[in-house]
C-alpha cells in the first residue's frame, strides 16, 4: 500500500474551538471527591471544586499517601539543594520543597528566595528568573502553593515582575540584553534565542511555558495575554483528545509535560481553563496507564534514550508509581517531578488507575496511532506517523510500531513479562549500534498481531541485537531459539541470522544500569532479507513451559519460501498465522493475520481495542471522545468541536 493511499484518507478536522466534560460511572465504593487529602505535612493544598474532581476511595488514597511518604522521607535533609544557575531550578527547587515538607522550613524557604545568579539578566522582571521552561514550572508552585511562607516583599517583586513578564506575550518580545538571539552555545542559553521566555518548542517545554504564562497573566491581570494563552492551552489539550502527543509515551519526557498542567489545574480561577488542565491530565494519565505494567514502562515510545528497561528504571514509570503502584519493588530513585503530584489534590479516575493495573479481562489487543513530532505545525495533523499494536497476555504487555520513516529516538519493540520479585523482565531487540539502542532503523519492518511478531531487514552487515534478564533459561532446539521466563515463554526462530552469543555492554553508564541484564548479538547471513519471527506463550493458553516447546516444535511452522520477495508466515501452535510482506517504497509492510489484512488507512484511531465494548480504551482519530472500561470501572470524557 502507497504512503499516498494512506494521506488520502486523512480527514482534516478543525480543532478549535470545543468544550471539554468529563463523567465517570462505577459500581465501586467511592470517596466524595472533596475527601481527597487537603494537606501535606502541615501544607494546605490548592482548594480545587468537587465538580473537577475525580472520584477516589479512601484506600486509594491511602496507598497514595503511603507512596508519597516515602518519597519525602528520601529527599529530606540533603547535603545541598544545587543552584539557581540557567534552569538549574527544575532540580533545586523540587529539592527545596521537599526538604520543607519534611520539616526543614526555614532553610527551604531561605533557598527559595535567594537572589538569582542571573539577577542582571533578569533586571527587566525584577530580578526573578521568568526565562527557562523548567525553571518556570517550579516558580509557579513556588508562587501559589508555598507564597504565604515567602517574605511579603520577596512575594510582591514576583507579582511585579510577572506582571511586567505578561503584559505583552513574552514569546514575541525581545529579550533587553539579548534580543532575540545569536543562534550560538548551547540550546538552553538566553544568548542563543533570546527573548522574553524560553523558545524552545518540544511537548514538555511548551507545556511548562504556556501554563506559567497563562497563570501569571491571570494572576496579574493581563487579560490580552491570558486569553492568548487560553487558546494555545485550548489548542493543544484539543490537539491530545484528537490526533495525540507528538511526544508520546516518552520514559523521559512523559511525566515533564504532566507536571505543568498540574499547576494549572491546582491554581488556574477560569473553569473552563481548570476543565482544559483536568482533560489534559485525564488524557495523559489514560496514556501513562496503556504502557505501566508492575513499575515497567513499555513500548514502543518516542523519545526514548534506553535506560529505561527495567521496573521503575524510566523516568515515567517512577513518577506515574505514585497513582498506579502495583509493584513489589521499592521506588528507590524517585522522581524530583513527584513533588508537584504530591502537593496536588489531582488524582486521575478510578478506571485509569484499574488500566494501569490490567484489571481487564485477556488477552487483549489494542491498535493505536501516534502524530507526527510537533504535531501542531502545519499539515502535521493529516494523518499519523505511526502505528502501534499493543497485546496484553495474562503475565505479560508486548508493543511495536509500524512507520514510513526511520526515527532514531523511537524504541521500535518491548515485551514486558511478570516477574513475581522484580515487578516484570524485559526482552528488547533492535539492530545497529552495539547493544540494544533505541531508535527505528532505516530498513527494519516490524509486523505483530497478538502475540505473534514478525521482524525483517535487508540482509545487510548491521546485526540483531537482544537484551534478556540474565535469570532467563536460553536453549537452542530444532533451530528455534528458546527462552523461559518465570512464566512468559519465548520461542524465536531466527531469519539468516547465526547463532546469538552474549557480550557485554561496552559503556559503563548502560552496563551499570543493566548488570542483572544478558545482551546477545546476532549476525546476519549473507542473503537478501535477515530478522526473525516470535511466538509468546503462557501458562493460561500453553500449559507448561516443556508443553510450550513441545507444541511449537512440532505444530508451529515459519514458511520462509518466498523470502528472497520479501514474505514471511509464521503458524503459531494454535493454528494461527501471520504473514509480513517487505514494502520497499514506504516502510509500512503488509500485513495479513489469519486472511484478514492489516489497513493502515482505515486504522487511524488513537486507540482501537480489539474487542466488542471497546474494552479497556478507546480513542477514535479526530473523534474526541475518550473511553475508559476496566473491570466494573468506566470514565469517559469528551473534546466536542
Amino acid at each position: 500500500m502507497k504512503f499516498s493511499d494512506v494521506a488520502r484518507h486523512a480527514v482534516a478536522t478543525s480543532l478549535l474551538p470545543f468544550a471539554l466534560f468529563g463523567c465517570a460511572l462505577t459500581t465501586a465504593k467511592e470517596a466524595s471527591p472533596s475527601a481527597a487529602t487537603k494537606t501535606i505535612s502541615g501544607l494546605q493544598l490548592s482548594e480545587v471544586e468537587p465538580e473537577f474532581q475525580n472520584s477516589w476511595t479512601q484506600e486509594l488514597e491511602a496507598e497514595f499517601q503511603q507512596r508519597a511518604a516515602t518519597v519525602i522521607r528520601h529527599f529530606a535533609n540533603p547535603n545541598g539543594y544545587g543552584n539557581g544557575y540557567g534552569e538549574n531550578e527544575k532540580s533545586a527547587y523540587p529539592r527545596a520543597m521537599f526538604d520543607f515538607l519534611a520539616g526543614n522550613r526555614k532553610t527551604a524557604l531561605a533557598f527559595l528566595q535567594q537572589e538569582d545568579p542571573q539577577a542582571d539578566k533578569h533586571a527587566h522582571t525584577e530580578g526573578i528568573d521568568y526565562y527557562y521552561s523548567f525553571t518556570l514550572k517550579g516558580q509557579i508552585r513556588k508562587y501559589f502553593l508555598f507564597g504565604r511562607f515567602l517574605d511579603p516583599a520577596y512575594k510582591q517583586r514576583m507579582y511585579l515582575g510577572a506582571k511586567k513578564w505578561t503584559q505583552e506575550d513574552p514569546l514575541n518580545r525581545m529579550h533587553p540584553i539579548y534580543g532575540f538571539g545569536d543562534s550560538r552555545g548551547k540550546e538552553w542559553d538566553m544568548s542563543k534565542r533570546g527573548g522574553w521566555v524560553d523558545s524552545r518548542n518540544t511537548d514538555n517545554l511548551r507545556a511548562m511555558r504556556e501554563v506559567a504564562v497563562y497563570l501569571m497573566a491571570e494572576k496579574t491581570g493581563n487579560e490580552k495575554t491570558r486569553q492568548l494563552y487560553k487558546q494555545k492551552i485550548q489548542g493543544y489539550v484539543g490537539a491530545l483528545y484528537h490526533i495525540g502527543m507528538g511526544e508520546w509515551d516518552s520514559e523521559a519526557y512523559m511525566s515533564h509535560t504532566f507536571v505543568p498542567y498540574l499547576n494549572l489545574y491546582d491554581f488556574a480561577k477560569d473553569p473552563q481553563v481548570k476543565r482544559l488542565a483536568k482533560a489534559a491530565l485525564d488524557w495523559m494519565s489514560a496514556a501513562a496507564a496503556v504502557k505501566y505494567y508492575r513499575g515497567g514502562w513499555g513500548g514502543p515510545s518516542k523519545r526514548d534514550y534506553g535506560g529505561g528497561n527495567g521496573a521503575l528504571m524510566s523516568s515515567a514509570a517512577k513518577t506515574f508509581w505514585l497513582y498506579f503502584g502495583d509493584t513489589p519493588l521499592p521506588n528507590s530513585q524517585p522522581e524530583l517531578d513527584m513533588l508537584h503530584l504530591i502537593t496536588s489534590t489531582y488524582r486521575p479516575p478510578q478506571a485509569v488507575v484499574a488500566l494501569a493495573r490490567k484489571q481487564f479481562d485477556k488477552p487483549l489487543e489494542i491498535l493505536a496511532t501516534k502524530p507526527l513530532y510537533e504535531n501542531w505545525k502545519f499539515g502535521n495533523d493529516e494523518y499519523p506517523a505511526y502505528w502501534e499494536t499493543q497485546f496484553f497476555g495474562n503475565t505479560y504487555q508486548m508493543g511495536s510500531v509500524a512507520g514510513t520513516f526511520a526515527d532514531k529516538d523511537v524504541s521500535p519493540f518491548k515485551l514486558m513479562a511478570y516477574n513475581s520479585r522484580r515487578g516484570v523482565d524485559y526482552f528488547v531487540a533492535n539492530t545497529g549500534g552495539n547493544w540494544v539502542h533505541p531508535g527505528k532503523n532505516p530498513g527494519d519492518q516490524i509486523g505483530q498481531s497478538r502475540n505473534l511478531l514478525i521482524w525483517l531487514r535487508p540482509a545487510t552487515q548491521m546485526p540483531f541485537f537482544f537484551q534478556l534478564p540474565k535469570t532467563a533459561k536460553a536453549e537452542i532446539e530444532g533451530g528455534i531459539w528458546f527462552f523461559q521466563l518465570e512464566k512468559t515463554w519465548l520461542a524465536i526462530y531466527p531469519i539468516n541470522l547465526n547463532t546469538y552469543f552474549p557480550i557485554p555492554i561496552g559503556d559503563r553508564k548502560y552496563g551499570s544500569i543493566y548488570v542483572r541484564e544478558q545482551t546477545f548479538k546476532a549476525t546476519t547471513k549473507e542473503s537478501t532479507y535477515a530478522g526473525f519471527a516470535l511466538e509468546v506463550g503462557e501458562p493460561e493458553s500453553h500449559g507448561s513451559y516443556e508443553e510450550f516447546k513441545q507444541a511449537v516444535k512440532q505444530k508451529s511452522q515459519l514458511d520462509l519460501s518466498q523470502l528472497n520477495q520479501g514474505r514471511v508466515k509464521l503458524q503459531d501452535v494454535k493454528g494461527n498465522h501471520l504473514q509480513l510482506f517487505y514494502n520497499q517504497l514506504f516502510l509500512l509492510p503488509l500485513l495479513i493475520f489469519n486472511g484478514k489484512e492489516r489497513n493502515w488507512s482505515e486504522n487511524f484511531a488513537l486507540y482501537n481495542s480489539q474487542t466488542g465494548n471497546q474494552s479497556p480504551i478507546s480513542l477514535g482519530w479526530k473523534q474526541g471522545e475518550l473511553l475508559i472500561k476496566a473491570g466494573e470501572l468506566q470514565f469517559k470524557t469528551r473534546a466536542i468541536p
